[in-house]
């Protein structure tokens, strides 16, 4: 079993004053905008509580697949320098200003995820450089857009409206229009990989792209900086540029032309969202049919579920429902087994070529 968490490191909503101020020109925002920031020491300490409150099989607690993102907006840089471009820090001086910002939430959260590393609780992957689209940042900075503007300003980075062009999204940091806007995600991926490794202390070998929208022409990059594994949707409309899409079907453990092997996430948990009115017994019922078939469940969620910044009580709905879930598996399934995804991955591979 895996749990694949989204957006790790990825700055969102920095306070209830940048709340206050975006909510006051009337921008859109979507539900995460609301309740999600960067990762608090609380909501770190928090968690790794539920994640040790229960044994696998091998009297392992449950593990987190972080996809993090190694980066994020320098915000007072790009303010300092009347917003004439992106300029972007490493997650470390990240976690220092918003320590400066407010002590009793962030002073020794990086050191905290650091911990989570070492006891193996946060095993993270490769999420992007960025959580958002490059060209649709710089096209606004060019236009002086004022929601982003703003957001900049009060040191957060939300889900901007997205542009008329129907093939891009803020949020989708590898989305574009043109076949040839892919080239320039080669330098951005190394970049992101390099950054990666300097943060986190290893290379990373699984992707998830953000908010999808990807060509698979980068995954040729990503496999020359060391990815393995590339996270795909059962059925990908995969864009060809300029609005035309190709269907196309993935399995777990399925090999592409680039060498990478594509996963397939089976299971869906997330318990803060109103969509479902039962999240534990949906996603045990996901769980039951994946053992069934004698497949692993690949549990897909995002750190949303899990924030406390803005909403302690976001982050209590969320952790008590996970630790609900986590009981209810290891007494249904006492033999289950928790692993990162680039453990699973490494099985699954290994089977195959044995």
């Amino acid at each position: 079993m895996v749990f694949s968490v989204d957006d790790y490191g990825v700055v969102r909503m920095a306070s209830r004053e940048a709340l206050d101020a975006l909510k006051a020109i009337g921008a859109p925002m979507v539900r995460y905008d609301h309740t999600e920031s960067m990762e608090t020491r609380q909501d770190l300490e928090a968690l790794f509580e539920v994640l040790e409150s229960v044994r696998d099989k091998a009297d392992n607690p449950a593990v987190f697949t972080p996809f993090s993102v190694p980066c994020n907006m320098d915000f007072e840089r790009m303010v300092r320098e009347d917003f004439q471009g992106y300029r972007y820090e490493l997650l470390p001086a990240t976690f220092d200003k918003l320590a400066a910002m407010d002590a009793t939430a962030y002073e020794g959260a990086w050191d905290l995820w650091k911990e989570g590393m070492d006891r193996k609780l946060m095993v993270p992957q490769f999420h992007g450089r960025e959580h958002f689209n490059l060209k649709v940042l710089e096209e606004k900075l060019a236009e002086r857009d004022e929601i982003l503007l703003t957001a900049i300003r009060h040191s957060s980075n939300i889900g901007l409206k997205n542009p008329g062009n129907p093939a891009l999204s803020y949020l989708a940091a590898f989305a574009f229009w043109d076949m040839q806007e892919n080239e320039r995600f080669k330098a951005l991926i190394e970049d992101g990989l390099n950054a990666f490794e300097q943060v986190f202390g290893f290379r990373s070998i699984h992707f998830t792209a953000p908010a999808g929208g990807e060509h698979s022409s980068i995954y040729t990059h990503l496999r020359k900086g060391g990815v393995k594994f590339v996270d795909m949707p059962l059925v990908k409309k995969e864009h060809q540029g300029r609005g035309r899409y190709k269907t196309k079907l993935y399995y777990t453990g399925k090999k592409l032309p680039s060498g990478v092997v594509a996963g397939v996430r089976n299971v869906v948990f997330e318990p803060t969202s109103p969509s479902k009115p039962d999240w534990i017994n949906h996603t045990l019922k996901q769980i039951e049919n994946a053992f069934n078939w004698k497949h692993p469940a690949i549990i897909s969620s995002h750190r949303a579920n899990f924030s406390g910044y803005m909403d302690p009580e976001n982050r209590k709905i969320g952790l008590s429902a996970l630790k609900e879930l986590l009981a209810k598996i290891t007494r249904r399934w006492p033999d289950v087994e928790f692993l990162s995804s680039a453990q699973l991955y490494e099985l699954i591979v290994q089977k195959d070529e044995n």
